[in-house]
């Protein structure tokens, strides 16, 4: 059987940065460069500022996020990236 080989893209990750730990309590359900869509055990209040790390496509930056909205069923919270001046980890 020819072709090419199958290639995996890791999926995102979102991290909480809780001082000097990072917590993975996200599961991504969707992102893009303003609003990152996440399942988590935690429900956060809205309008709460987090710290966090977002991993996609080989780029690790941490950020502020905004809870903006809990959504769906099962619930998802919405974070909207509020702090552009982000500090790049890793490329």
């Amino acid at each position: 059987m020819s072709g090419q080989p199958a290639t995996s893209t890791p999926s995102p990750r979102v991290l909480l940065v809780d001082e000097d730990r990072l917590c993975d309590v996200f599961e991504v359900v969707a992102i893009d460069d303003a609003v990152i869509t996440a399942r988590s055990p935690f429900l956060f209040e809205l309008g709460e500022e987090l710290r966090i790390r977002s991993e996609r496509d080989g780029d690790i930056r941490e950020v502020t996020a905004r809870v903006r909205a809990h959504v769906g069923s099962p619930v998802s919270t919405e974070l909207e990236l509020i702090d552009q001046s982000d500090r790049v980890v890793a490329r």
